[in-house]
């Protein structure tokens, strides 16, 4: 684990709890090396973890990757377990691969996977859907990487949905019947399924997660909040979504690859 020795692990799991808007597979390998030294002392890697969830519960890659080493016989060995899973994802290698030839596709603001995989065809079109001033920055990357990609205002969402072949969501967290993700996806899940525009729900390594996980998730983002309009993300049923693209590949919700239902309870209390 690369960052081991160089830094200690304490402050490791501080940046990372402090972070904001970074990238969630670096802050998983940050994270995942830190916590592997507590591979003799189960409270104490317990404790950390319940610490690092409360100021990040909704990265899900952070809850599968809390849980595996939680449970693990040698949390130091699942940690580099973990890493190397996150290193080698192919969620969107799988996305790009599946998308029809020449289609046009539309998504929100700025979804990593689904931008990381849009270079890997020379023949998709994106509509990119403006979030909080994100969607110049997008187009731009898009355009170097040889992407032909608009920026849409959200005011014309329902014309971009119209003229896409597939409208694209990101989960930040997926559960057995929903998905938290950035504002703006249950938009363009809610229009694409008035249009009859297939909806395809991206989840990369770690997004995926058991019910008791799930629900702890939504208690702590959703629920309860005094200005929900404000929200910065968007639960979005499955009932919305046409395809679920993972790194096994892409099939209907209810046919995908399922989740391991394993938990530790004890991580749960993160949110108390």
């Amino acid at each position: 684990m690369d960052n081991v020795g160089t830094v200690h692990p304490i402050e490791q799991l501080r940046y990372v709890a402090r972070a904001s808007g970074a990238d969630a597979g670096l802050l998983v390998q940050e994270a995942a090396s830190a916590l592997g030294v507590f591979r003799n002392d189960r409270p104490g890697l317990v404790t950390a973890a319940r610490r690092l969830l409360t100021r990040q519960p909704t990265v899900g890659p952070l809850w599968w990757m809390c849980s595996r080493l939680t449970m693990a016989a040698d949390p130091w060995a699942e940690a580099r377990a973990v890493i190397e899973e996150l290193r080698a994802d192919r969620t969107d290698r799988e996305l790009a691969h599946r998308l029809p030839d020449g289609a046009v596709v539309v998504f929100a603001g700025w979804p990593d996977t689904i931008v990381a995989a849009l270079p890997r065809r020379g023949d998709v079109t994106a509509l990119v859907v403006d979030v909080e001033g994100q969607g110049s920055a997008v187009v731009r990357r898009l355009d170097r990487a040889d992407v032909q990609a608009e920026e849409i205002d959200p005011a014309h969402i329902a014309g971009a949905v119209e003229a896409a072949d597939v409208v694209l969501i990101e989960a930040a967290v997926a559960g057995p019947a929903a998905a938290l993700t950035d504002v703006g996806g249950l938009p363009l899940a809610a229009t694409a399924r008035a249009l009859a525009t297939p909806v395809w729900l991206v989840a990369a390594a770690g997004r995926r997660l058991p019910e008791p996980y799930w629900q702890a998730i939504v208690e702590r983002a959703v629920l309860g909040q005094e200005t929900p309009w404000l929200s910065p993300y968007d639960v979005v049923a499955m009932g919305l979504v046409d395809q679920l693209v993972t790194a096994a590949g892409v099939a209907p919700p209810a046919e995908a690859e399922p989740v391991d239902p394993g938990f530790a309870s004890e991580l749960l209390k993160a949110l108390n």
